[in-house]
């Protein structure tokens, strides 16, 4: 008898970001999206006689990193965003990550562009990585 065989299927089509309503495009070929929360869930304390306890952290910002391929045009609005939110502090904007291939989604009413990115240049494109950090995660519905 042959095995039972399992084949899957991921297409990163389905992986859709959105910052302020935009949809970000242009993806590198690695990865071009990293979600990583900033704490972890539990905070451990260690008293002097070596009895523990630990409190539940109710940070729930993240850092997300977006790397783009150089000629996205999703680059020049992230830095018209960036910018804006340097001259006028207005720069906050709902961002969503939505995976359609196993139904995953995240949002977050607040995010911002930290600092511009670094320009490479090269004999070949080169990618441009976008930093976000977050408000808190808004609750799933």
């Amino acid at each position: 008898m042959a095995a039972n065989t399992l084949v899957l299927t991921y297409d990163p089509k389905k992986v859709i970001l959105t910052l302020g309503g935009t949809p970000i495009n242009g993806y590198t070929d690695g990865t071009f999206v990293n979600v990583e929360g900033n704490a972890e869930t539990w905070i451990k304390k260690v008293g002097a006689d070596g009895e523990v306890n630990r409190a539940l952290s109710n940070d729930n910002t993240h850092t997300i990193t977006i790397t783009l391929l150089q000629t996205s045009l999703s680059n020049a609005y992230l830095k018209s965003v960036y910018e804006a939110d340097k001259k006028t502090g207005l720069g906050m904007l709902p961002f969503t990550f939505t995976d359609l291939n196993d139904g995953e989604t995240k949002f977050w009413p607040e995010v911002w562009v930290t600092k511009a990115p670094p320009k490479g240049r090269a004999k070949e494109t080169t990618d441009t990585e976008w930093v976000i950090h977050t408000g808190q995660e808004a609750d799933a519905a």
